[in-house]
């Protein structure tokens, strides 16, 4: 019998009771939101690989493994699994107008997976070399995959958070296409007037009407 199973636009919550499998259970639950959601995104919007795409998928899985175990070994085990996926941001300057489209917004947003147990103890790292106590492993893999975690009290226990940002490709996102710029304006034309400048060393042309010696240098006086 599956879990009751609640979903809400990017929000999705699957409640949680005692028993085996739980962990698979949460993994199966996550794995078909990416799934539904398209996260981490097409490879034709986000650049990625099929590779990079899977692994992606994979740490996410992980961490949601990491964190039901702790949650099942150390607070009474889990109650709730929400995973929430933030908007996808659009790449560029955000200089056009107008809403962006699936293709300009490139990698799919964050991810904050959300694990609530019975316990008000605020998880840490355990001192290396404990002796007797096996693992101690889980929040290690969860800092290294993680952009960020932390817990947040409540009145019958916890809820612990983990925030998995979307990946970027090795080679960087796909180059966003630069519209081309727009035409110059045509320059207008010099005034066609008989008395422009011209010629080198900045000597005038004679403009026929015009006395002798009126352009270019001094008038002669017709003296010797």
């Amino acid at each position: 019998m599956s879990e009751p199973v609640r979903s809400r636009g990017q929000i999705r919550r699957l409640v949680l009771r005692s028993g085996e499998s739980v962990v698979a259970r949460c993994r199966d639950f996550c794995r078909v939101a990416l799934t539904d959601w398209d996260w981490p995104g097409r490879p034709e919007d986000s650049g990625l690989t099929e590779e990079e795409r899977d692994l992606a998928v994979e740490d996410v899985l992980l961490v949601v493994s990491e964190a039901v175990t702790n949650a099942c070994l150390h607070a009474g085990g889990p109650t709730e699994l929400v995973i929430r996926l933030a908007p996808a941001e659009p790449r560029g300057d955000g200089a056009a107008s107008g809403p962006p489209s699936r293709a300009a917004t490139g990698t799919a947003g964050d991810l904050r997976i959300e694990v609530s147990d019975r316990s008000s103890r605020i998880p840490d790292f355990r001192p290396r070399g404990a002796p007797g106590q096996p693992g101690g492993n889980g929040l290690i893999v969860i800092d290294r995959l993680a952009r960020a975690w932390g817990a947040v009290p409540g009145e019958t226990g916890k809820s612990f958070w983990v925030e998995v940002a979307s990946p970027v490709p090795a080679n960087g996102p796909p180059a966003v296409p630069t519209p081309p710029p727009p035409p110059a304006a045509p320059r207008s034309p010099a005034p066609d007037s008989p008395r422009a400048a011209s010629g080198r060393g900045g000597l005038s042309r004679p403009v026929p009407g015009d006395p002798p010696g009126a352009r270019g240098g001094a008038a002669h006086d017709g003296g010797p």
